[in-house]
């Protein structure tokens, strides 16, 4: 398995069918496949035909299994969209150091961002019906209750629910990084278009409310008539300023499609600017990252970056 951090744990499929044949002699069994497509927090392995396990990482990954052991049910019961069921958590063990999960495995396609271009057949749209879908997910999830041990549980706040303005110098320090990389972005432009964003911020106020914190592609599945079938990877699910998860229209969808989740969210011009900031720091941190390990995640944090900026 690829290595994507300095701390990366070691993951090999021999030590996973230990600890699944260890942990859970049921599934002892049931075939283990890595997938191709693993994602940068998580090693993953299909188990059987209706199984996903999930590893994380690097060290302290296991307090996002954690959560999301204690919040997926709550959340999974007030939303229409599939998302992954925890069937069991496995604890550190055969020189693993994190806790571990085995989840329900969801069918669909990753959805991918649409592309354009000058000639016959050079452009794609997103499908239609997808800003409905993602409009209606965006709206259980910053509408449900608050519990007060939700309110108080610590693994619940990160950066992605802060007040883009806290973030001003890890942007700057980002799209410093990225002038050095060969990309087809005018970083000028993204660091005029974070200055408008960051100032609409402040009249977009302090709304407070569930967020994904990760709503991007990788983490959406469709079905076969490409409208949304699950939300995966809820390891960012945070309380906060959910303004974070409006960056799945600048990568998810095309220009009307931008147009259409905005009308069914109701979003608000400061609001609207704000969340091109998002899109631009989340992209921006992306590059550099992960440039040389994750091509197919920095092509689309490209495109995504390319359209917050190319919006007027």
């Amino acid at each position: 398995m690829r290595q994507l951090h300095s701390d990366e744990l070691p993951i090999d499929v021999p030590l996973v069918r230990r600890l699944v044949d260890r942990t859970f002699p049921e599934y002892a069994g049931h075939d283990l496949t890595p997938l191709r497509d693993s994602g940068s927090s998580s090693a993953l392995f299909r188990l059987g035909d209706d199984l996903l396990v999930r590893l994380p990482r690097q060290p302290g990954g296991g307090a996002t299994i954690d959560k999301e052991m204690q919040w997926l049910p709550f959340v999974g019961s007030r939303t229409s969209f599939a998302i992954p069921r925890v069937i069991g958590i496995g604890e550190p063990d055969l020189g693993y150091s994190e806790r571990w999960a085995i989840t329900q495995w969801l069918d669909g396609t990753s959805a991918t961002p649409p592309q354009s271009g000058p000639g016959p057949g050079s452009s794609s749209r997103a499908p239609a019906g997808l800003a409905q879908d993602l409009a209606q997910f965006v709206t259980e999830l910053r509408t449900m209750e608050v519990p007060s041990e939700a309110a108080d549980d610590e693994s619940l706040e990160w950066y992605r629910g802060l007040p883009l303005a806290s973030l001003d110098l890890d942007y700057r320090e980002a799209a410093a990084e990225c002038r050095g990389l060969d990309l087809a972005l005018d970083i000028d432009e993204a660091l005029r278009v974070w200055d408008r964003a960051v100032e609409a911020s402040f009249a977009a106020g302090a709304t407070v409310g569930w967020y994904h914190g990760d709503l991007l592609a990788e983490n959406l599945l469709l079905n076969d008539a490409g409208r949304l079938a699950a939300v995966l990877d809820f390891g960012g699910l945070g309380i906060g300023n959910p303004t974070v998860d409006l960056i799945v229209a600048w990568e998810v969808l095309d220009a009307e499609g931008r147009r259409e989740l905005r009308r069914a969210l109701d979003v608000d011009d400061a609001t609207w600017t704000a969340s091109r900031g998002w899109a631009l720091l989340i992209a921006m941190i992306t590059f550099p990252y992960y440039g040389a390990t994750m091509p197919r995640r920095c092509a689309d944090r490209l495109a995504m970056a390319q359209a917050a900026i190319a919006t007027t």
